[in-house]
């Protein structure tokens, strides 16, 4: 018998399901006649139905039968007179009808239901907020929280004073909320965003910073701190945002966790003086041995890139000082691999750097570090172009780790060394596994360097431009950036039909950024956006001249007029969400 009562329910169950999907469908469509037979009837079935009896009411007011409307709400206010969510909806019932009076002395009776129920005030104050009746759902809110303190509608209202534009009460709420409910603190910054620019002088980031600001002066919480900090991170004020966390860690005492991730931050946005000075303070202050190497680590990457050859004797004494103090094993390896790279390309002296790094090798590691000497011994063997040697070293990571994300790195690396020397077809055939990466760069990366050769490998049997291409390409990872400049200029020089074209232009530009030479580098995007309108790069060149516009020639109403046209005319682009925030931010509009 039991048995036989769940299949009678579950058969029960899942016709009304589909009745109630039928119904909805109908109301959806527009079909109101055939919506409200469907509503009726389940609700006939459902009276204690919330839904079903607010969808029937809503498709009677479709058909302009309010009084029908009026007496189903009528009827259910009589088994509960306090329901002040069905006076709300009895009341707009009314408004549809333009009786104001009646309407009015509604939504009045149920904000008045709060004095002696203020926990019923989030179903009212829903009520009221569907029919985008603000002002009363704000009353509603309110008045339950003064008549019960512990009640918290700030999110509610903070959400209400948005769709006002009442920005100032808007920040205030959500702040509030914050306050009680910290495990939301990510939601706040989150729904804040809308409202603010990158741009620090927008209205509505210094009514925030001045809210914040006083805060901080009149009830000192670490929660206003990281706010501000959160703030100045968006206008990319990381001097500001680091004064703001220098200040928690002091209240803390505890883990640098936020600091480092702040570092990290300005290192990737090539603030590299503040990167620096925040490098320098967790070297300072941390207590933890790994979080010092790691400072070190970025620091000495940050002013390699900055100095001069004659400062280059500089920071090798920085290393070895380094791997005097703290000597050379396993928790050190990431900085012996830092030095070994700073020997080989920029000190030019490989077999230094091959011998340090075969050194390494002979210590305790695991087999993940052992892989992470041996991509860099290969990458020393490319540089030499010693290329047979470099590809047993790779290849022997794809053995020992298979599928994981260093062995997909090291046969891209394959891949990549394969291109260098002019075996193309092998790399080809390493380039398709790779598309499949689970690392997306690596699957970017593998993906155009297949379509590069695959393109030229087609228009050219001989591959002699591919071959140029490909040794200019070998320059540059070698770090003789001129020399690679000089060798794209031959092969720009060639027929101006060639595949390869936009591909070197796009090339050289890079490497012409590099050196800061922002006019060369403008004129050969300009030339591939004008005259190979057809290229799959064109977007790639007019995101590169807009960011070029952007930053270093200072440009902003040219740059905008470049992420303009990413957004309406490359809209599959890979830059048109980068280009869109970028085009509002510079138009002063909200950050998201």
């Amino acid at each position: 018998m039991r048995i036989i009562a769940l299949l009678l329910f579950l058969i029960c169950f899942g016709v009304n399901a589909q009745n109630d999907i039928l119904a909805k469908e109908y109301f959806n469509k527009g079909e109101f006649d055939k919506a409200l037979v469907s509503f009726k009837k389940l609700y006939q079935k459902n009276k204690n139905n919330r839904n079903y009896l607010l969808q029937l009411v809503k498709t009677h007011q479709q058909l302009e039968q309010f009084k029908e409307a009026e007496t189903l709400l009528l009827s259910k206010l009589g088994t509960s007179r306090n329901n002040g969510a069905f006076i709300v909806e009895l009341g707009y019932n009314y408004q549809l009808q333009k009786d104001t009076i009646n309407s009015k002395l509604n939504y009045d009776k149920a904000i008045s239901i709060i004095d002696t129920s203020p926990n019923t005030a989030y179903t009212i104050g829903r009520a009221f907020e569907n029919y985008s009746l603000l002002n009363q759902a704000i009353a509603t809110y309110e008045n339950a929280m003064t008549l019960k303190p512990d009640l918290n509608f700030n999110m509610q209202l903070a959400r209400i004073y948005g769709e006002q534009g009442d920005i100032e009460r808007m920040f205030n709420s959500y702040i509030n909320f914050g306050e009680k409910n910290k495990a939301y603190l990510n939601t706040i910054k989150r729904s804040i965003s809308e409202f603010i620019s990158e741009n620090g002088d927008n209205e509505n980031n210094i009514v925030l910073r001045k809210i914040l600001l006083k805060k901080i002066q009149t009830e000192p919480n670490l929660l206003w701190n990281d706010m501000l900090s959160w703030l100045f991170i968006q206008q990319k004020d990381y001097n500001k945002a680091f004064i703001q966390e220098k200040a928690i860690y002091k209240r803390e005492l505890e883990s640098l966790n936020r600091i480092q991730e702040l570092a990290i931050i300005t290192k990737t946005q090539n603030e590299n003086e503040i990167a620096k000075e925040i490098f320098q303070f967790i070297i300072e202050n941390s207590q933890e041995i790994d979080d010092r190497l790691g400072a070190h680590y970025y620091l000495l990457e940050i002013e390699t890139k900055q100095a001069s050859k004659k400062e280059y004797k500089t920071i090798q004494e920085k290393y070895l000082a380094l791997f005097e103090e703290q000597g050379k094993f396993s928790a050190t390896l990431d900085l012996q691999i830092a030095y070994s790279h700073f020997l080989a390309f920029y000190l030019k002296d490989t077999n230094a750097a091959i011998n340090f790094l075969k050194d390494a090798l002979k210590l305790e590691l695991s087999k993940f570090k052992v892989a992470k000497v041996k991509l860099e011994l290969g990458d020393i063997l490319v540089l030499e172009e010693k290329f047979n040697e470099a590809l047993i070293y790779y290849t022997q990571i794809q053995r020992s780790l298979k599928n994981s994300t260093i062995s997909q790195e090291a046969r891209f690396k394959v891949a990549k060394t394969s291109y260098y020397k002019g075996d193309f077809k092998w790399a080809e055939s390493q380039l398709k596994v790779l598309k499949a990466s689970t690392t997306q760069l690596t699957a970017n990366d593998a993906l155009d360097l297949k379509l590069l050769i695959a393109d030229n490998r087609q228009e050219d049997s001989l591959q002699v431009n591919l071959k140029k291409y490909a040794k200019a390409d070998l320059l540059a990872f070698q770090n003789r950036k001129d020399e690679s400049i000089i060798l794209l200029e031959e092969v720009l020089n060639i027929d101006k039909t060639a595949v390869i074209i936009p591909q070197a232009l796009i090339k050289q530009a890079q490497l012409l950024e590099e050196k800061k030479d922002y006019e060369r580098a403008k004129k050969n995007y300009e030339r591939l956006i004008n005259d190979y309108k057809e290229s799959i790069l064109v977007d790639d060149a007019i995101y590169y001249l807009a960011e070029i516009y952007a930053d270093p020639l200072a440009q902003p109403e040219k740059a905008k007029l470049l992420y303009e046209k990413i957004i309406f005319d490359h809209a599959d682009s890979i830059y048109f969400v980068d280009s869109r925030k970028k085009f509002r931010a510079l138009r002063g509009d909200a950050i998201n």
